[in-house]
């Protein structure tokens, strides 16, 4: 849940007022790889396309790294999402960048995203991870600036329709400050996503440290649909937790999958990691979110 703000504090004074740059201006890195090939858009559209998305909260590298990787490392491979948002994502020395290094076992493309300056030892962020072609990149550090909070953008191909996916992780306090933090967060995370979307359909995903319901995420659920609610509208969803049951009492679903509801529809959404290893280590202090989106048939279409 904690952003590493000591982390974060270490940004340039010299940055000043962050405005919507591309992603080569800004502190980004990105893998070389871009593998698939587009198929057919109409004939994927006609049948019923769309995309399936995980965010996780990775824990940075605390209690054993080396072995909680082994167990999302296995199951990302046997889920083979087309797109990944992860927080709390760090490298220092000795330990080199988490997303980095699950790209690169995954074979796909990735944005780290980080208010620390490139060329120092450590840095803290968020990213993006894709095995789909990437069409265009972009990152933003989102008012206040004082919150050192970022948000990272992927517009990805998929299947010949683009699609905007995004990842940010807001301010952690539960109290009034903390909500009003994170209500300027989200205005300022529309105005990106409007900036950058390009008309295409958005998927915005992430640790938002609030419940989907909340009033400092009204705006944001006022425009956009939450997956796993939609799936799972008939259940009890106030005894849903993503933070794990381990390490917190009360449950409290806070990390989200949000998506453009007039452009897709969701399909299926569950939990990922909220079982032990065979050792009882556990993959993270958060459960992570999957979902499968469908694109929403165009207006006028026929239906099959």
């Amino acid at each position: 849940m904690r952003a590493g703000s000591a982390l974060g504090r270490r940004l340039a004074c010299a940055m000043g007022l962050v405005l919507l740059v591309p992603a080569t201006m800004l502190q980004a890195s990105v893998a070389a790889a871009e593998p698939g090939q587009v198929a057919d858009g109409g004939n994927a559209l006609a049948a019923g396309a769309g995309m399936t998305m995980v965010t996780f909260n990775l824990h940075h590298d605390r209690e054993n790294w080396p072995e909680r990787r082994k167990t999302i490392l296995a199951e990302l491979q046997r889920l083979q999402p087309d797109a990944i948002a992860l927080q709390e994502v760090i490298q220092k020395r000795n330990v080199r960048n988490q997303a980095e290094w699950l790209a690169t076992q995954l074979g796909y493309s990735y944005l780290f995203v980080s208010t620390d300056p490139l060329g120092v030892t450590k840095r803290y962020g968020n990213a993006l991870l894709t095995r789909r072609p990437v069409v265009a990149r972009n990152q933003h550090l989102l008012q206040p600036l004082r919150d050192y909070r970022t948000v990272g953008h992927l517009r990805i191909d998929v299947d010949g329709r683009p699609v905007n996916v995004y990842a940010t992780h807001l301010n952690e306090r539960s109290d009034d400050a903390g909500k009003r933090t994170r209500r300027i967060q989200v205005e300022d995370l529309l105005r990106f996503v409007s900036a950058t979307s390009g008309g295409e359909p958005v998927v915005i995903a992430g640790d938002f440290n609030a419940l989907v319901d909340a009033g400092d995420l009204s705006e944001l659920r006022s425009r956009y649909g939450d997956s796993y609610g939609s799936v799972h509208v008939n259940n009890d969803l106030d005894s849903v937790s993503t933070l794990n049951s381990h390490y917190y009492q009360a449950p409290s679903r806070i990390d989200h999958i949000f998506f453009q509801q007039d452009a897709m529809v969701a399909r299926e959404a569950r939990l990922l990691f909220d079982t032990p290893d065979e050792g009882g280590r556990w993959a993270s202090d958060h459960y992570g979110v999957w979902t499968r989106l469908q694109f929403a048939p165009a207006p006028g279409a026929m239906p099959r």
